[in-house]
């Protein structure tokens, strides 16, 4: 068990239980995302990612799936990064049920 109490572990936790979402496709996009990438982002990627996250799934079904984008700048980067990410990595160990 993981018992690091830093601030940095407690946002990661709270980041990965925020990306586990209700339709199994965004947690497909979402989890590997914030394990590979999240750490190497700037400071301000890091809290797009963080806004992005508490839009509802129905907006980031639409945006992740790229049948539209969100309105905000910094919100539309982060999810063509997260669908470039998803586009360019072997994701298949998150694929098991």
């Amino acid at each position: 068990m993981n018992d690091d109490t830093s601030p940095a572990a407690i946002l990661r936790k709270r980041l990965y239980w925020h990306s586990r979402r209700g339709m199994w496709e965004l947690d497909l996009l979402l989890i590997p995302f914030l394990e590979h990438r999240f750490d190497e982002l700037s400071e301000d990627d890091q809290l797009a990612y963080q806004r992005l996250i508490e839009e509802e799934d129905q907006d980031l079904f639409g945006w992740l799936m790229r049948r539209e984008w969100p309105e905000e700048p910094s919100l539309k980067r982060i999810v063509q990064m997260i669908v470039e990410h998803a586009e360019n990595t072997d994701n298949s160990a998150y694929r098991t049920l």
